[in-house]
């Protein structure tokens, strides 16, 4: 057997519900085919998690796992690599992320992680009507 060297960086998952639930209270970064939710942990020492959600108005099963698959391997070919120590992130695919093309995909996903957050409407001015 050949020994590798791990240059990798590790992305750990989120498994349960609880966890799940709490990254729902971080930053909501809304993507074309997915929305991107993060949470940061205040751990900077340890690896970034990510959990991913397909609801059932996507398709049958087939076609969630192909979405959660194509995720997948999004976050672990280049996407992992822009994920910060410390942080929680969860991906809310959307249909479309069956057929966009894969370096679309990762692409738009590399480029909502490294975006920064933008500033939460005030009370004031979230309501449209008058």
């Amino acid at each position: 057997m050949t020994t590798e060297t791990k240059n990798e960086k590790t992305v750990g998952r989120l498994k349960s519900r609880p966890q799940f639930l709490a990254v729902r209270e971080g930053e909501a970064r809304r993507g074309r085919n997915f929305l991107l939710e993060v949470l940061d942990r205040n751990q900077p020492d340890e690896a970034p998690r990510v959990g991913f959600t397909v609801t059932k108005k996507h398709g049958n099963a087939v076609e969630r796992n192909r979405m959660r698959r194509r995720l997948r391997e999004a976050v672990r070919q280049s996407a992992g690599f822009a994920m910060k120590n410390g942080h929680d992130y969860v991906i809310v695919a959307r249909r479309e992320v069956l057929t966009a093309p894969f370096a679309d995909m990762t692409a738009q996903l590399i480029e909502r992680i490294e975006s920064k957050p933008r500033p939460k409407r005030s009370e004031e001015t979230r309501s449209r009507k008058a």
